[in-house]
């Protein structure tokens, strides 16, 4: 008689799934016993995810405790540089290797997103999945885990981008745009179509850091 082994839960991933759905914020305490009680996790995991997450930037000490980082402007700039560079690569590749079911896929996406346009977190939710999509189209596994990386820290920024006055309009116009390139298998048009989609993003979330900074004068 074999005796099942209990599921293991990935301490690392439950933080981090944590974080990207908001229930840490930036500035938020990471505490190892609140943590612990909250997953159903002894605190030896929940120990090493922390010191993981604080490896990899996610984290940040502030005297002896750990907070969920934040990125400043710089950092911000950076990390956009870095993701159009690699969303372009898997839109291009994605436009010459993606099956007609992976395309099919993401023209469903921007369809059922149509009901969304006054939900921006639904949307901001529905927009990661998207773009998950796409970079799995590429059918490039190194490229995927280059992009998973970003878009882990893309995680630290406090709001989305979409909540800001007709943002998810446009969006869901350029991920439109996005995929008629990749249904025409375009891959230049598909690359200049999400490099668009990801500037006319960064600007709008430049526009709302700046609108925060104005009201904290």
């Amino acid at each position: 008689m074999t005796s099942q082994r209990p599921v293991h839960k990935d301490a690392y991933m439950l933080i981090l799934d944590a974080i990207d759905v908001g229930v840490y914020k930036p500035g938020d305490r990471l505490v190892e016993s609140d943590l612990a009680e909250r997953f159903g996790v002894s605190r030896t995991p929940i120990r090493e995810a922390l010191q993981r997450l604080e490896t990899q930037a996610l984290l940040a000490r502030d005297g002896r405790s750990l907070i969920v980082a934040s990125l400043d402007h710089s950092q911000l700039a950076e990390l956009y540089v870095v993701r159009t560079e690699l969303e372009g690569l898997a839109a291009r590749l994605a436009a010459q290797h993606a099956t007609d079911e992976e395309i099919r896929v993401l023209r469903d996406m921007v369809e059922g997103d149509r009901v969304l346009l006054n939900d921006p977190v639904a949307l901001a939710r529905t927009n990661k999945r998207f773009h998950k999509q796409i970079h799995l189209a590429s059918h490039n596994r190194f490229l995927v885990q280059q992009l998973e990386l970003v878009h882990r820290s893309m995680a630290l920024l406090a709001h989305t981008s979409l909540a800001a006055e007709g943002r998810g309009a446009m969006a869901l116009q350029e991920h439109d745009a996005i995929v008629v390139a990749l249904e025409a298998r375009d891959a230049r048009g598909a690359d200049l179509a999400i490099k668009n989609h990801i500037s006319q993003a960064f600007t709008t979330r430049l526009k709302l850091d700046s609108e925060e900074l104005d009201l904290g004068h």
